[in-house]
């Protein structure tokens, strides 16, 4: 960690995303809490993450946008565009308006995608390779570790002020983490041109994960774990209401804890991933989440506590070896659209267990999901560890 925040573009680049999270995890829940306050309609609102989600879709477009482009302008471009796209949410002055809000939370997913995409690529250009998993960490620490409080700072500010303060911040967050981009002193490549045609160019992400081992089982095992993995969508209430005996609002306290452990996770995981390699920090993380699941099942406060924290920990694990081995296992020309395919193929079996979750938890005690979950999950870290890979060199573009 030393030698990352002693590289000057490093600390620019890292501080800008960091910031930019602030405003993210202000805006999402806020904007939900908006459109009940305007509508007093539960399905209206939820319509707002259904909105976010849409444009997450869109992701291998974006992901080829990603190629196509100089990655730090790109980032700079992307990040003006969303701060002004979130301004638009001020013309809102009633119910007539709700449609804007969808709209902006569409577009906020697309550029969510296309931020994720370049930032993953541009790390490989900003830093030696040896210092991609320590980079990959601070994110997520940054990530998990507002996440503790940013969702609440936003819910307060509409309640207390009203939306304008929550826009304006997330507003000037896009802002900051443009101009720190844009100090960057990187000599970046010129991207490479187009060689085939658009749908071969569309697709060449999810075909370098199909003929690449360690990827191909990466993003198999992400779908076996996914396809239980949203029932911690649901379950949590029933651990808190039936296990626990306490009032709903105690998933507050749920989501405290794991979100230490997060920050524990972000603390650690470079240093973990150092002795294992990528792959088995995953496997190790998703081994993590299926313990997670069982510690749930008693009713003891100790011990759900614990559960919830190595949950958050696992997560950021999953995040960190997941990202690092994309980066490392992919060409500089290809990582948009690889990092873009893969964060399509898990949301689409996500979405179907969060649905699905919802239709199990009225009808099968949750218990008995904690165990299909971790016996699921336990599954996927058997066979992303199964095989060796064959001999691969890392693929890393690196810059000074």
């Amino acid at each position: 960690m030393r030698r990352l925040f002693a590289h000057r573009d490093a600390r620019l680049f890292l501080s800008g995303q960091a910031l930019s999270t602030i405003g993210d995890n202000a805006l999402w829940l806020a904007m939900a809490i908006w459109v009940k306050i305007l509508t007093g309609s539960n399905s209206q609102a939820g319509l707002v993450f259904l909105a976010f989600t849409s444009g997450i879709l869109l992701s291998p477009v974006t992901g080829l946008v990603a190629d196509r482009l100089r990655r730090r302008p790109l980032l700079v471009a992307t990040n003006l565009a969303a701060a002004a796209g979130v301004c638009a949410l001020l013309l809102v002055s009633g119910p007539g308006q709700i449609w804007l809000i969808y709209l902006v939370m569409f577009g906020y997913g697309v550029a969510n995608t296309l931020i994720a995409s370049a930032q993953t690529a541009l790390l490989t250009v900003l830093l030696p390779a040896d210092l991609l998993g320590e980079a990959n960490s601070v994110l997520e620490l940054a990530a998990q570790g507002f996440r503790l409080i940013t969702p609440l700072v936003g819910a307060g500010l509409l309640a207390w002020v009203g939306p304008a303060p929550v826009i304006g911040l997330d507003a000037g967050t896009f802002l900051a983490a443009a101009g720190l981009t844009a100090a960057l002193r990187i000599r970046e490549p010129a991207p490479a041109p187009a060689t085939g045609h658009w749908r071969a160019e569309l697709t060449a992400g999810i075909s370098h994960i199909a003929r690449t081992a360690a990827l191909r089982r990466l993003l198999i095992s992400g779908v076996i774990a996914l396809l239980v993995f949203g029932f911690f969508e649901t379950v949590p209430f029933a651990v808190i209401g039936q296990g626990l005996h306490r009032a709903p609002a105690f998933l507050g306290v749920l989501e405290a804890v794991m979100g230490a452990g997060a920050v524990a996770g972000g603390v650690l995981a470079a240093a973990v991933m150092r002795r294992t390699g990528e792959r088995a920090l995953v496997a190790l993380a998703l081994a993590g989440c299926a313990a997670a699941c069982l510690l749930l099942i008693p009713g003891s406060l100790p011990v759900v506590l614990a559960g919830m924290a190595l949950l958050g920990l696992s997560i950021v694990w999953v995040n960190v070896g997941a990202i690092t081995l994309i980066q490392r296992r992919t060409p500089a020309p290809l990582l948009g659209r690889v990092d873009a395919a893969l964060m399509t193929a898990i949301t689409i079996p996500q979405v179907v267990s969060i649905a699905l979750g919802a239709v199990l938890i009225a009808i099968v005690d949750y218990r008995i999901l904690l165990v299909a979950m971790a016996v699921v999950t336990v599954a996927a870290a058997l066979y992303l560890v199964g095989r060796p890979d064959p001999a691969y060199p890392a693929i890393v573009a690196v810059d000074g």
